[in-house]
């Protein structure tokens, strides 16, 4: 079973997704609040992590950011959620391998976990 870290400061968003993420065979651990993402993904050891954008103190792309520019975590997926895209469109993707934005299609998001999990290794050519 694959493992879901879902961080939003939204208690009524993180609660639904979670019981909708379960529904699909994810394991899922949830959090409203971080000032230490590493510790989070230590403490889980997710597969993949859903950030939202916009929350309070740090934002969700410099959490992704941060996973992504230290080498235990900078292979880690990480798709940030947030109703803001022209915003993070303008100021880069922080390196996340997915943005969806609010509000959101649960298949497209199903999708994008299950494209990101389950994707083919290329194999190189010889």
């Amino acid at each position: 079973m694959k493992k879901v870290l879902l961080i939003d400061d939204d208690l009524d968003l993180l609660e639904v997704l979670a019981a909708a993420l379960a529904c699909f065979g994810f394991e899922v651990n949830t959090s409203s609040y971080t000032t230490d993402i590493h510790s989070l993904v230590y403490k889980y050891q997710p597969d993949i992590v859903i950030i939202d954008y916009i929350m309070k103190g740090i934002n969700g792309g410099e959490m992704c950011s941060a996973l992504k520019k230290k080498e235990a975590t900078k292979n880690l997926p990480v798709i940030i959620l947030s109703a803001y895209d022209k915003v993070i469109n303008s100021l880069g993707n922080y390196g996340c391998n997915a943005f969806i934005s609010k509000p959101f299609d649960l298949q497209d998001l199903i999708n994008n976990i299950r494209n990101i999990l389950y994707k083919p290794a290329v194999i190189a050519q010889l």
